[in-house]
């Protein structure tokens, strides 16, 4: 049994931040700090004190981590980026707040004597001396201390204080990882209440010595023991009245703490078998789970359970069949062809994530040029006549004002082009769709067809299509390529006018140019030719999409199933060292890295675009090692340069390594390896919280004039599905009760929530 816990965080926007560029603006991004570790960072904003960000990550790590912090910083071109304020929120706070943290919070200002990290290794003992006891402290080394010098590194010393008296040690220059070995001691009174105070600090010659952290010790709970050793977390100074807040402005968050005790597989078996059985049989099931749980599931974690259940049934090699489950339950509730996927339901809400788990490098491929373009050109695009801006035009000083004839008709033209640059590439990828999005698809046009088949509703089958791939798909990458991946930051007010005129265009020809579409937005005409050509294409490429046996999609399954799944690709700078001496020059070179489950391989040519680079990396590089039976615990972060480790001045090449390896902090992706007993253990969490109504469910269709007599299976098991699923949750109940680890159960309130 394991517990498990991750975050949810959403920054939506800050508000009233204060100016800190000469422009009377500022340039904001946050980073989000888990325990002093960077782990994520934003966009940046240009240009705004009320900038909006709207980014969310999902972080897995470490039950026993002690705060996430988010800094808002303006960025700078030409110097060090300033710090405006940041919001600390530690995992007390978050565990009261069942629901998670959301709302604003004041920016405080960052005092340096609480922005501590880093471990301190100690031995204290309590040895007997000639006429009173005596105390031992011995500062044996430290790792991953603040960075206080603008080299990158400190130059740390510790002072012990005891009683009135206080010692320090040597100083090591140049190092966030030093190592003293030096002992003190100090005489131990009878009844002394001081307390024994450990003090890293960097020494400067000529400012203030800068404070590293503390540590405080109960010398009577020292006394009791006779001897404490081991690594001791750094803590801030908070001796020091706090200052009033300033105007810092303010931050809104959304943050939600989840923990889940996840049990062994074979606890899970009977439920997961289960859902797959429902799955398989469809809709001759008697049971109709699947049903049930979507009428069970509140809208407000739909999107949730949507996206728990696709990925179970993705482990298990049933998406297809869970879909088309979920269409046929549609089609059958819905007489008309034009509210057909229109509404949020279970089946909507699956399809959007499943498209995000299986076709994300699709899209990129597909989607990742034109984007690009749109960036680069930087054009004024606008085709609504009453947000024209006309601006000069011409050279020389012979400007003339640019009429709004000239500028419609010149966006047009753009719109044009990047409508029929996306339409030729999305023609052009039929073979390059994953093979289950293809079969998926292909089930989805089938059903549409049985359901509508006469003539006037031949188009409803490619509008069902579209609906998934362009309107709920290819439209939202396009306005907010960021959130896509797409792009490494949110696109200027330009910019976003050209994507989302683009996108209304690529809604238009996904809903094939229909009436209704058209008169939404009269002044959309001058792309009606590119539209009706776009619709003729757009139905041409679905037909060939569809158009996939079962013989073909195996063969692409299986030739899929023999390559490791990606994890990572991208660019990263590779640094290389020439020459020796003082006189040694340094370059970097860029190459395209690819991580797998199996290698990391590198390319001199590009492949993909990502934010947080560095930190992706680092999270995706923990991903695929988290398995390695081989993997170390400690490492040298520095490098062997001379005859000594530049991280910790170590002379032996082959020492231990300095700082501990941390594996346990990852951002969630679409494309993570999937994770079965989590998934389950999210489900059965989900289904105890409804299991009330699944109850009385239960009970009126056994109080029914239909019901017949209570049927068992094999070992006295019941045959009904609800009542199996029932004694599935209580079985599962029970096994977290009597788990060594077991926790308290949560109230139906807790139901834990994924990332959408």
């Amino acid at each position: 049994m394991a517990k498990r816990s991750s975050l949810f965080i959403r920054i939506v926007e800050g508000k009233n931040l204060p100016a800190k560029d000469i422009t009377g603006s500022s340039d904001p991004y946050c980073i989000v700090k888990v325990d002093n570790e960077p782990i994520i960072r934003t966009a940046t904003v240009w240009k705004t004190l009320c900038p909006f960000w709207g980014e969310e990550y999902q972080v897995h790590l470490l039950p026993t981590f002690h705060s996430v912090a988010f800094y808002v910083m303006d960025e700078d071109a030409l110097s060090r980026d300033d710090v405006i304020g940041k919001v600390c929120l530690t995992r007390d706070t978050l565990a009261t707040h069942p629901k998670g943290f959301s709302g604003w919070a004041h920016l405080t200002e960052v005092d340096p004597d609480e922005e501590v990290q880093g471990e301190i290794h100690l031995r204290l003992e309590v040895v007997p001396g000639t006429q009173a006891c005596r105390l031992r402290c011995s500062v044996l080394e430290a790792r991953d201390l603040a960075p206080k010098d603008r080299n990158g590194a400190s130059d740390p010393f510790v002072r012990v204080r005891y009683n009135g008296r206080t010692q320090e040690t040597s100083i090591v220059k140049k190092s966030r990882y030093p190592r003293w070995n030096e002992t003190f001691e100090f005489e131990l009174e009878e009844g002394a209440a001081e307390a024994l105070c450990v003090e890293a600090w960097d020494w400067d010659l000529v400012s203030r010595n800068d404070f590293l952290g503390k540590v405080v010790f109960n010398v009577q709970r020292l006394r009791a023991a006779q001897q404490e050793e081991g690594w001791f977390r750094l803590q801030p100074d908070q001796s020091k009245s706090r200052r009033e807040e300033g105007n810092l402005g303010s931050l809104q968050l959304e943050v939600r703490l989840r923990d889940e005790m996840v049990l062994p597989s074979g606890c899970y078996q009977p439920l997961v078998q289960l859902l797959c059985r429902e799955v398989k049989l469809g809709t001759q099931s008697p049971g109709q789970l699947i049903l049930l749980i979507e009428e069970t599931t509140s809208t407000e974690c739909r999107q949730d359970v949507a996206t728990t259940l696709l990925k179970l049934f993705l482990g298990q090699g049933l998406a297809k069949d869970f879909l088309d489950l979920l269409f046929q339950l549609e089609l059958g509730r819905t007489s008309e062809a034009n509210t057909l996927f229109r509404s949020n339901s279970l089946a909507s809400k699956s399809m959007e994530s499943f498209l995000k788990v299986a076709g994300m490098r699709y899209l990129h491929g597909v989607l990742g040029p034109i984007i690009d373009r749109v960036f680069e050109e930087k054009k004024y695009v606008e085709l609504d006549p009453s947000k024209v801006e006309v601006k000069d035009v011409g050279c020389s000083g012979l400007h003339r004002p640019q009429t709004e004839a000239e500028v419609l008709e010149q966006s047009a033209q753009t719109l044009r082009a990047h409508l029929g640059a996306l339409l030729s590439s999305l023609s052009r990828s039929v073979r390059a769709c994953p093979a289950v999005v293809r079969a998926t698809f292909r089930q989805l046009f089938r059903r549409v067809r049985e359901r509508f088949p006469s003539a006037q509703d031949e188009n409803v089958p490619f509008i069902a299509v579209t609906s998934f791939l362009c309107l709920r798909f290819i439209s939202p990458a396009i306005m907010a390529p960021k959130l896509f991946h797409l792009r490494e930051r949110h696109a200027d007010a330009r910019t976003s006018r050209t994507l989302l005129l683009l996108a209304k265009a690529v809604q238009n020809v996904g809903n094939m140019d229909t009436p209704a579409s058209r008169a939404k937005e009269a002044w959309m005409e001058p792309l009606q030719p590119t539209v009706r050509q776009g619709v003729a294409q757009l139905k041409d490429f679905i037909t060939k999409l569809v158009d996939i046996q079962e013989k073909d999609e195996l063969d692409l399954l299986r030739a899929l199933s023999l390559q490791a799944p990606l994890v990572k690709e991208g660019p990263l700078f590779i640094h290389r060292t020439k020459g020796k001496g003082p006189l040694m020059s340094s370059s970097f070179k860029k190459l395209h890295f690819s991580l797998t489950t199996e290698a990391l391989s590198f390319a001199k040519t590009p492949s993909s675009k990502c934010v947080n680079e560095l930190n992706q990396w680092l999270s995706a590089l923990r991903k695929v090692s988290i398995n390695n039976t081989g993997l170390l615990g400690s490492y040298h972060p520095g490098v062997f340069r001379g005859d000594k480790w530049s991280c910790c001045h170590q002379r032996d090449k082959t020492d231990l390594g300095c700082d501990k390896t941390r594996s346990r902090v990852t951002l969630q992706e679409w494309n993570d390896p999937l994770d079965h007993d989590l998934e389950a253990q999210v489900i059965y969490r989900h289904l105890l919280g409804v299991e009330a109504t699944l109850r009385e469910k239960h009970r009126q269709l056994s109080a029914g004039p239909e019901a017949g007599p209570v049927l068992t299976g094999p070992g006295g098991a019941p045959a009904d599905p609800l009542a199996q699923l029932l004694q599935v949750l209580r079985d599962l109940q029970e096994a977290h009760r009597s788990s060594p680890a077991a926790s308290p159960p949560l109230e139906p309130s807790r139901v834990l929530e994924l990332q959408t």
